[in-house]
């Protein structure tokens, strides 16, 4: 047929760019939002944010976005919303239905057999699909939280949030199946790791973004840590728009993988929808060639100590896995390894060594003062 109509169709590549993958975390901290209710209310922010995923989405028609909910002792998915597959069993195991479910959070972005779309001729119909389901998904969330859980607890999931973002881009990311190569599920290792050519979603090509309004996260320091050496080693970098709080962990992630930190103040939270679009929109590969916002900023690399998780700025680490302590241990043993370490000569005080006193001059010579021997006199008188 191409000889027919001289044409190149099947040789021709496609050059447009790769598409991505855009997970945001967004902080519904009970706690924290009734402290911004006069200054950034939670409705507020939604609107901008629905304006920053449509503007993701219409930069490309094969980008995508997941939206992780970082609730008070627990994290879920706002979008896409897990599919509930048919019941396995009739045994009660998660408590709130009386069968088993298997649960597919590789729902399509275009499915509609959880919550339906109606047609509206103003809007683009995957804008209103995603504006749909995250109120949606969200209203249930709250609706839901009772005034017993939020008595458990008041800090927020985010090493939790961050465990669901990176098992979503995995499973995005990562083929479904082995290579036929490969003998050994053991031994396998995903292999998008690198921006992959042509239109192919690599993990390099995801981010993730956290919308933070809570404070200390010092008791979460070692799963937050975790994660983010994981987000290094898969080059997925993490932006943090921090709106509330000081939490040196938040700041630490973005430079440790090479995101994007803004905490602006209250007076410019009135222009959060231009911080997310000239701060957070560009991807990693157009970053490249931008100068993102807070490049040369000073960070807090202060860490959280694992005895009790306090952020520390002199501490004591074991040297064998090298975990923070604020204090000296009793028994000269690691918490975390067990390992026998040893003090030295830490908190004994030094010995006082008592002044010399200094030896009077005698008549006739002079005593030196450094070597203590004296010094002869003259015998000879002054020439006249």
């Amino acid at each position: 047929m191409n000889a027919v109509d001289g044409t190149d169709r099947s040789e021709r590549k496609d050059d447009a760019p790769s598409p991505s993958l855009l997970t945001i975390i967004l902080d519904t901290n009970p706690f924290a939002w009734s402290l911004l209710g006069t200054t950034l209310p939670l409705s507020k922010l939604l609107a901008n944010l629905l304006v920053f995923i449509n503007a993701h989405l219409a930069i490309g028609h094969a980008n995508r976005v997941a939206v992780v909910a970082s609730h008070t002792g627990r994290a879920e998915f706002l979008y896409p919303v897990p599919a509930l597959s048919k019941p396995t069993s009739t045994t009660t195991t998660n408590g709130y239905s009386e069968e088993n479910h298997d649960i597919d959070t590789d729902a399509d972005e275009g499915e509609e057999d959880i919550i339906h779309t109606s047609d509206d001729a103003n809007k683009y119909r995957p804008f209103a699909h995603v504006e749909k389901t995250l109120l949606h998904s969200l209203q249930d969330l709250i609706s839901t939280t009772t005034a017993k859980s939020l008595a458990n607890t008041t800090s927020t999931m985010i090493a939790g949030a961050l465990t669901l973002a990176l098992t979503h881009i995995s499973k995005t990311t990562t083929p479904a199946s082995l290579p036929s190569n490969t003998t050994d599920s053991n031994n396998f290792t995903p292999t998008p790791l690198e921006p992959t050519e042509g239109r192919g979603l690599g993990a390099a090509n995801a981010r993730i973004l956290v919308v933070s309004v809570s404070g200390d996260l010092a008791n979460q320091y070692i799963p937050i840590m975790n994660a983010l050496f994981a987000c290094q080693r898969l080059h997925i970098p993490v932006d943090i728009l921090k709106l509330a709080g000081d939490t040196v962990f938040l700041q630490q992630a973005a430079d440790l993988t090479g995101g994007v930190y803004i905490a602006p103040s209250d007076a410019q939270k009135g222009g959060l929808l231009q911080y997310l679009m000239m701060g957070f929109l560009p991807d990693a590969v157009a970053r490249n060639i931008l100068v993102s916002p807070g490049e040369g900023e000073g960070v807090d690399f202060r860490a959280a100590c694992f005895c009790h998780l306090r952020v520390v700025d002199i501490g004591f680490v074991c040297s064998i896995c090298l975990s923070i302590f604020c204090e000296p241990l009793q028994d000269e043993m690691c918490l975390t390894c067990g390992t026998q370490l040893k003090m030295a000569n830490y908190g004994i005080e030094p010995v006082v060594v008592p002044r010399r006193k200094k030896k009077r001059r005698k008549l006739g010579g002079t005593i030196d003062a450094d070597r203590g021997e004296e010094t002869p006199g003259s015998a000879v008188g002054t020439p006249g």
